[in-house]
């Protein structure tokens, strides 16, 4: 029985590159430049990144189990990388309850979430914090990674209860909402 190779179907996809972005691959570091910014990727292992005209492939050089592992993980994060720099990521973060609202002003994020004092968040490098009213929170970058990163922090901040759905949630997240405490009615 003749053993077969094993191919990932995410990593053996080609990935398109748009008009204006550039892939360079160096010394184990994969650059992606584009018309939003730039991003860059150590790369491990036997891979190797092959820019062919307007596509470009994630290859593995030898058939190791680490490398087939990895072979679909940096395909994927290459082609994050090229949307990033073209089109970017963003989140929103929606807040319910009672007076609980949200400012931004430059990279800082002023939260009103039921605490005694206001939470400030400072967004970091690279990332862009905008609130389209009080109640809801874009957060956008190129960087897929750190904008997810970014919305899961503000979350952490007052994330959602089930009671009565206070908190801080994604915009398209659904809350399990739970019953609560019955009273003993007709007892004596």
């Amino acid at each position: 029985m003749a053993k077969t190779e094993k191919i990932s179907r995410i990593g053996k996809m080609p990935i398109a590159l748009p008009a204006g972005v550039t892939v360079d691959f160096k010394d184990g570091v994969c650059t992606v430049k584009g018309p939003k910014g730039q991003l860059s990727q150590q790369i491990t292992g036997h891979i190797d990144i092959v820019v062919d005209g307007a596509e470009c492939r994630v290859v593995k050089t030898q058939n190791t189990k680490e490398d087939m592992a990895l072979h679909g993980l940096y395909r994927a994060l290459v082609s994050n990388m090229v949307t990033g720099v073209t089109a970017g990521f963003e989140k929103k973060l929606k807040i319910a309850g009672m007076g609980w609202k949200a400012e931004a002003a430059g990279n800082k994020l002023t939260l009103h979430v039921g605490y005694s004092h206001p939470v400030v968040f400072e967004a970091p490098q690279g990332i862009k914090i905008e609130c389209e009213n009080p109640q809801l929170i874009k957060v956008s970058g190129i960087d897929k990674v750190v904008v997810g990163q970014t919305a899961s922090d503000i979350r952490k901040v007052r994330k959602p209860e089930p009671y009565h759905g206070f908190g801080i949630s994604y915009e398209d997240e659904q809350i399990q909402r739970k019953e609560g405490k019955t009273g003993a009615k007709g007892k004596k």
